[in-house]
């Protein structure tokens, strides 16, 4: 009975027939549009799907010569992955395993990172002491041609693959640099061993450059910092990092080398379209160089881990970035194995800096602009004749001495010097570094002062 008089009192008050007509409005208003959309996509995948059918069967009758399905198949992905992005790609099963002994720090090849730009082959950077960056490959330069015969618009793993061959063999290759006219490098092929960390002393200010980041690299640096601070002691002045040509590599070495700088705050965030690839990862407490200067170089061969580091240390005042804008590879890429037939290399999310600032095609900015160049000193020094180099001089070291072969890391040091961006880097810090002593000082005189002031009054 009280069901029925509340049903009635309902039914009086239009109340029930007001909501029965909202729902009909809701349904005939989003649901037949949401089954007529799903209904419109799938007809129109199908469509698209039966026309791939059709080109393909084409393409097996009547093309010129005869092709594998394996090898049509694997060029349908290959083309639409990279009509995505210059950086999503298909990894074959062979480039899968390979791509992981790059990681791991050896591999074979010429030694250059390279990426697709407007459908040619780019250089993103040559890696340091490998047959290309000793054929004077440099960042920017574009490879048109694969003996003799253009690459234009050929996907970039198909250029991958006419680069690599056997260890000892060589390759002919045409490069299109600047403005100007082309020109042939020949590179021979060699098993690729990167010492992704080298370190040397100049003037008391430590040099560290990472080739790019692999397994290694973030142990191996901490390991130099500490031979360099174990050798100049209490006359440490500060470090350069050299991230210049630096083509990436793995995410986890480039947050690891930046966290080892910072005491807290973001080193990068990546922002994606699913909730699993957006992320913030913060520094944990401890600087290794304990608020020592530091000075990061950059070029426009720094590419992404390198643009990492950069863009954190920058944003948290940590360091003074020096040299010029990075490439600018802002986006991050996930390798998603295919079981027994390779993986995808698909790009998932992008970077961004502390500040919130996205590092694709815009890069990093430097603190300092200085250009690339060699310091033209090395006449200078030959005419600066001084009385240690005149024959027989009093208390002039013997040539033959051991005393001449131990300073073979301060020639090298010397030469690091005549680089124009490490020579402005090293005055940079021994400023910074002298600034704070004065200011220290002065402190400490002003402090003396009081405290005798407060004693005699």
């Amino acid at each position: 009975m009280l069901v029925r008089k509340i049903f009635k009192k309902i039914l009086n008050n239009g109340y029930l027939v007001f909501c029965l007509f909202a729902i009909t409005i809701i349904i005939l208003t989003f649901t037949p549009n949401d089954f007529l959309n799903a209904k419109n996509n799938k007809q129109e995948t199908y469509k698209q799907l039966s026309l791939f059918g059709d080109v393909f069967q084409r393409v097996q009758e009547q093309y010129v010569e005869e092709v594998s399905d394996k090898k049509l198949i694997e060029a349908s992905i290959s083309g639409m992955l990279q009509s995505l992005d210059p950086h999503s790609s298909y990894l074959s099963a062979d480039d899968y395993s390979e791509m992981r002994v790059k990681t791991k720090g050896t591999f074979g090849g010429l030694g250059i990172e390279i990426t697709l730009e407007n459908g040619v082959v780019k250089v993103v950077s040559p890696i340091d002491d490998t047959p290309a960056f000793k054929a004077g490959m440099l960042p920017g330069d574009l490879i048109i041609g694969i003996e003799g015969k253009s690459i234009r618009g050929v996907p970039l793993n198909k250029a991958v693959e006419q680069l690599r061959g056997p260890v000892g063999s060589k390759v002919k290759i045409t490069v299109l640099r600047n403005k100007q006219d082309p020109f042939e490098l020949e590179i021979e092929r060699a098993i690729i061993k990167i010492q992704s960390v080298k370190h040397n002393i100049i003037n008391n200010v430590g040099y560290i450059r990472l080739t790019t980041f692999s397994e290694t690299t973030t142990s191996s640096m901490l390991d130099a910092i500490q031979k360099i601070k174990n050798k100049t002691g209490s006359k440490f002045q500060g470090l350069i990092l050299d991230l210049r040509n630096n083509p990436g590599g793995l995410l986890n070495q480039s947050i690891s080398v930046t966290d080892s700088f910072l005491d807290n705050g973001e080193i990068v965030s990546t922002k994606g379209r699913n909730k699993n690839d957006t992320s913030r990862i913060f520094a944990q407490p401890g600087d290794v160089l304990k608020k020592e200067p530091l000075v990061v170089l950059i070029n426009s061969g720094s590419a992404s881990a390198s643009e990492i580091v950069a863009g954190a240390l920058k944003d948290h005042g940590r360091a003074i970035i020096l040299g010029t804008r990075s490439f600018g590879k802002g986006s991050v890429q996930s390798i998603i194995p295919l079981p027994g037939n390779g993986a995808i290399r698909l790009t998932t999310s992008r970077y961004y800096t502390p500040s919130g600032v996205s590092i694709q095609a815009k890069g990093i900015e430097p603190d300092i602009i200085v250009q690339a160049g060699i310091m033209p000193d090395k006449k200078e020094a030959e005419s600066n004749i001084r009385e240690e180099n005149l024959k027989g001089a009093l208390d002039k070291l013997d040539e033959n001495s051991s005393n001449q072969t131990k300073n073979l890391k301060e020639k090298l040091a010397k030469e690091l010097l005549n680089d124009n961006q490490i020579s402005r880097a090293v005055d940079l810090i021994k400023g910074i570094k002298l600034y704070g002593n004065k200011k220290s000082l002065i402190e400490n005189k002003i402090a003396k002062e009081k405290n005798v002031f407060n004693k005699i009054s």
